[in-house]
């Protein structure tokens, strides 16, 4: 199990936002957490890698990638989101370098030293996401969709057992979301697992998955029922 989770509570800003959530992925699995806004779906992912607390007391399991959140040390934390791909709504690129500096800079800060490995490494990722012929352009010449193969470049860089991604489609027009969550599901087909929030119900039907909603405090797994729900507030 990648993710286990079991009577967590999740705080943003000491206001509990979730209670008693059960969450749990497994190796391949493509999973979605839909809610309206506020609801604590990118809360419950910042657990995940760590940039929201899991307290002591506050969850009866919490464990990542084989680590145990509640008890896991400042320190570790490095080492653990290295075993992970994230990948953000606004792309987070950094502006001052072209493609290949982004995704070289990211290898160098996670310890690749040889030149040859780290340029193979470079050109496997961005022929993975159709983005080859991008290496040498600015963020900036790059479209919305296009930045954000970049940036599922960027995370699929050291081989994730899990890839996160809180609202890749949400600054991008209806097709070329539909690209990029096509290819997120492809990913999964490698055996790393793929936990994605999202407004674009639409999707859920397109590319099958698990689907966790989060509503009124609370976080349930909707799988089998969710296309008899009325989701029209999860899609605002």
């Amino acid at each position: 199990m990648l993710i286990e989770y079991s009577k967590v509570k999740v705080y943003q800003q000491d206001k509990l936002i979730l209670d008693d959530v059960d969450f749990h992925v497994d190796e391949g699995e493509f999973v979605y957490i839909i809610g309206k806004v506020g609801s604590g779906k990118s809360s419950l992912l910042k657990t995940v890698y760590c940039e929201l607390d899991v307290y002591s007391g506050e969850a009866e399991k919490a464990d990542v990638l084989g680590r145990d959140l509640i008890t896991l040390r400042r320190k570790d934390i490095p080492a653990l989101r290295r075993e992970m791909g994230i990948i953000f709504q606004d792309f987070q690129l950094l502006h001052d370098r072209d493609v290949y500096r982004n995704l070289y800079f990211v290898l160098k800060a996670t310890g690749w030293k040889d030149r040859k490995k780290i340029d193979e490494r470079i050109n496997e990722v961005l022929s993975d996401v159709g983005m080859a012929e991008k290496i040498h352009s600015m963020p900036h010449e790059l479209s919305g969709g296009e930045q954000q193969r970049i940036s599922i470049a960027r995370a699929l860089l050291n081989r994730p057992k899990i890839v996160i991604a809180d609202e890749p489609t949400g600054n991008l027009d209806p097709e070329t979301a539909d690209n990029i969550v096509g290819l997120l599901k492809d990913i999964t087909s490698s055996g790393t697992a793929v936990v994605m929030s999202t407004h674009n119900i639409s999707m859920l039907n397109r590319y099958p998955g698990i689907v966790y909603r989060c509503k009124d405090g609370h976080m349930a797994d909707v799988t089998h029922e969710y296309n008899s729900l009325d989701l029209s507030e999860d899609a605002e």
